[in-house]
């Protein structure tokens, strides 16, 4: 199962007046442990199996406070839930593709020097045409998995 840590997050709540309670603790560890971008119900059938004590409006309240400490990620892949993950070290920069059939999400982190340098770009147009201070962006591609292409009449694409 692959681990991505979330950095300092203790140093992150413990700045903002936060404190560190175990239900946070907790909840932050499945992430940590989960695989894909679990949604808030996901989080709470994998933490109800070692603390039913903890339940799903803490689990709520507590990605909510997350992702306005940025400790978080808060993203929706076309399935009208809020899914989570936790924020990436500049090095684990990455976007998705996002399967229109099966909902399958994949991370990619290759082609991202390219992407970046795209995205700057981009961003430096719109900021100067808009007026606008670009603070982040959000970059999804939908289509059809490997598994799914087979399964469907490409003509039709």
């Amino acid at each position: 199962m692959k681990r991505r840590k979330a950095l300092n997050w203790e140093g992150i709540l413990k700045k903002r007046g936060y404190r560190i309670t175990h239900p946070r603790r907790e909840i932050l560890n499945i992430l940590e442990t989960i695989n894909g971008h679990p949604n808030a119900r996901e989080v709470f059938l994998q933490l109800s199996k070692k603390h039913p004590e903890i339940g799903l409006t803490t689990i709520y309240r507590t990605l909510e406070l997350f992702v306005r400490l940025e400790i978080l990620n808060k993203c929706e892949f076309g399935d009208r839930q809020n899914r989570y993950e936790i924020v990436p070290e500049k090095s684990e920069h990455h976007h998705h593709l996002i399967c229109e059939k099966c909902g399958k999400v994949i991370e990619y982190r290759d082609l991202i020097d390219e992407e970046t340098k795209l995205v700057r770009k981009l961003e430096n147009s719109l900021t100067k045409k808009y007026y606008f201070k670009i603070i982040n962006h959000e970059l999804k591609f939908y289509g059809y998995c490997k598994k799914c292409l087979k399964s469907i009449n490409t003509d039709n694409l």
